[in-house]
């Protein structure tokens, strides 16, 4: 928006058909959000409601524009090029730099596989489900609905998946939060406590996953946007950005307002940790369908979008056909990638691997790989776009100053946990 609209699309002439081809964008932007709350996000957002409280809620809020900013890059590149983020690397920067970009985001979507499919066992387990059941079912059904070959059937199904997050939301109404508390905490900021800051980075290093921008400059090609969708695209990733930090901030405002209120300092590493927590104040009950239902959505819908961004990449970089939009037979390696990922993930939470040692190493390198995503973002902006689509001015600006916060965050987030 603003100063990198330059471009006049023929808009529709009545409010109906504004709706119309806006309802018609809908779907990468929200999509690739509601995956942006994982399992992970909802466990960081968690630890940060017990331990500080209301006073996480700014941060959630202010993060709304700048994973926004972000995003509107993808979105541009997408549109403008036709080509997907790993495709734009190896055009303008060779294949080395390529295969360095997509080889780390590969691995760094297994690890994230993980911890979806360990979610999703998590949630299983508050049910009496055995892990094994639950993330086979997973595995299979994720597998299945790539290889229907619809691009949109999948995107529909996985933000279906993806709305059972919005469970969190009444949650944190049952919660009963201390309105005044929560304005005061709003004007809480502890720049100088340590473990704010800390907190405070998981957060921030947290918003911008580098497998987001992979996915959702992709999603749009594969969606068949073009320029004249532009607007509409920018309005489904705002929708989304939303979407994701009300549901971040339900979660602060419900553990903030139970565990933080009698023990900030639980642990709370697990699905089963959280609803135990939860249990006293809301019932046993409904602790388990409301986190049950807002973690098993959250896990999924980043599964499938994680496991895409992987595959997307790959076939970017090595030119093997690479679209939902085709078959198996006419697309085998794309697909064998993406399901191997599946299997790949599964089989690490079945090998009896440490997953929390292998959470922390992921979300490590998902903080230490911003500095190279978001620097390649900035740079094809830059240099893939034609004058006329690029940021220019104060907007500019803005946005590149955000976006070396959000990566000195997540190199400090990274570098905390590695010391």
């Amino acid at each position: 928006m603003g100063q990198t609209d330059v471009m006049q699309a023929e808009a529709p002439r009545t409010a109906r058909g504004v709706w119309w081809r806006l309802l018609s964008t809908v779907g990468p932007g929200v999509i690739v959000m509601l995956a942006n709350t994982d399992a992970g996000c909802i466990i960081t957002a968690a630890q940060s409601g017990a331990v500080w409280g209301y006073a996480m809620v700014l941060p959630q809020l202010v993060l709304i524009p700048i994973v926004y900013l972000v995003q509107e890059i993808t979105v541009r590149l997408g549109l403008v090029t036709g080509q997907g983020h790993g495709q734009l690397i190896r055009r303008h920067f060779g294949r080395g730099w390529a295969w360095l970009s997509v080889s780390t985001l590969f691995l760094s979507a297994i690890g994230a596989l993980v911890t979806e499919f360990a979610g999703i066992a998590g949630v299983g387990a508050l049910f009496g489900i055995s892990p094994y059941y639950t993330v086979s079912i997973a595995t299979i059904l994720l597998i299945a609905l790539a290889l229907t070959g619809s691009y949109k059937r999948v995107e529909r199904i996985g933000i279906a998946m993806g709305l059972f997050e919005l469970a969190l939301v009444p949650g944190a109404l049952l919660a009963h939060p201390s309105w005044h508390q929560l304005v005061q905490g709003l004007a809480t900021v502890p720049l100088n406590h340590p473990s704010y800051v800390y907190l405070l980075a998981a957060n921030v290093g947290a918003v911008i996953m580098p497998w987001m921008i992979f996915y959702q400059q992709s999603a749009v090609v594969d969606r068949k946007l073009t320029l004249r969708d532009l607007r509409f695209a920018r309005w489904d990733t705002f929708l989304g950005s939303i979407l994701t930090q009300v549901i971040m901030i339900a979660v602060v405002i419900m553990i903030a307002a139970t565990v933080g209120r009698t023990r900030p300092n639980a642990p709370l590493e697990t699905v089963g940790d959280i609803a135990q927590g939860l249990t006293p104040f809301l019932g046993a009950a409904a602790a388990k369908v409301i986190f049950g239902l807002g973690m098993l959505g959250a896990s999924f819908v980043a599964a499938l979008v994680v496991s895409l961004a992987g595959a997307w990449g790959i076939g970017e970089v090595t030119g093997i056909r690479h679209s939902l939009n085709t078959r198996w037979k006419d697309a085998k390696a794309f697909y064998t990638v993406y399901s191997l990922a599946h299997i790949g993930g599964a089989l690490l939470v079945f090998s009896g691997l440490n997953l929390i040692t292998l959470s922390v190493d992921t979300e490590v390198m998902n903080s230490l790989l911003l500095p190279i995503v978001l620097g390649f973002l900035l740079l094809l902006e830059r240099r893939a776009l034609p004058p006329e689509y690029r940021m220019r001015g104060a907007y500019r600006w803005v946005v590149t100053g955000l976006s070396f916060i959000v990566m000195a965050f997540g190199v400090y987030m990274g570098l905390q946990i590695v010391v």
